[in-house]
């Protein structure tokens, strides 16, 4: 994408793919996927996108905007993920609302990994991902206010995949859901946690000092 479809804040500008939403801040808020047939080296891979669903919300920080997107890649005329990402706008300013707790109960499996501006940036680098909250410490602080850096949602919930396939098994998951309840951010440590309950894996990661910051499961295959 030329840079001059590019916003202030390093994503694209809005009114071409996705809705010309007044609100200031975008966060990816979660995704369902689900894994339908492997992705192998020499595929031709085509993803195609499209907006399902515009929601406005009054929130308990304020005015939501919820747009639903559908992405499914392909591996020739077949289909081998289907997403649906949702992504939220907020207004500027403010307090976010308190997060949610995490899932209760015991843990089986337990991670810590401590995200730096390297790992964020390389991470942004990786997913073609320009948004500035993740490598541009001043645009983070002074102008969206937040305490340092943001970790990337995806990029937690990559590490909660990695998590559940440390433990079962690199193709033992059909599926998989995350949802973002808090800000990480960088330099702070960030605990991975998770079980498996039968054919499901309950996951989530929290901050050193105990605050959720994201709920996720994932479906095991049968066989």
């Amino acid at each position: 994408m030329p840079l001059s479809r590019i916003g202030p804040d390093g994503h694209p500008v809005r009114g071409d793919f996705l809705p010309p939403v007044a609100l200031p801040r975008r966060m990816w808020a979660a995704s369902r996927v689900d894994f339908l047939a492997p992705l192998r080296v020499g595929d031709e891979i085509e993803r195609t996108s499209t907006v399902a669903a515009v929601t406005e919300k009054e929130g308990r920080s304020g005015p939501l905007v919820f747009v639903e997107v559908d992405h499914v890649t392909r591996a020739g005329p077949a289909p081998a993920v289907a997403e649906r990402q949702t992504i939220v706008y907020r207004q500027a300013g403010g307090k976010p609302a308190p997060p949610r707790g995490a899932p209760g109960g015991d843990w089986d499996w337990r991670r810590e990994v401590t995200p730096d501006p390297v790992l964020l940036f390389r991470y942004s680098a990786l997913t073609f991902n320009a948004h500035r909250i993740h490598y541009d410490l001043d645009f983070a602080t002074r102008t969206e206010g937040y305490p340092g850096l943001i970790v990337h949602g995806p990029l937690m919930a990559t590490l909660l995949l990695d998590l559940a396939a440390r433990n079962l098994g690199d193709n033992a998951l059909a599926g998989f859901q995350f949802r973002g309840v808090s800000p990480a951010f960088s330099g702070s440590p960030l605990v991975l946690l998770g079980r498996r309950e039968g054919a499901e894996v309950v996951l989530a990661a929290e901050c050193g000092d105990g605050r959720p910051v994201m709920t996720a499961s994932a479906r095991i295959r049968e066989g």
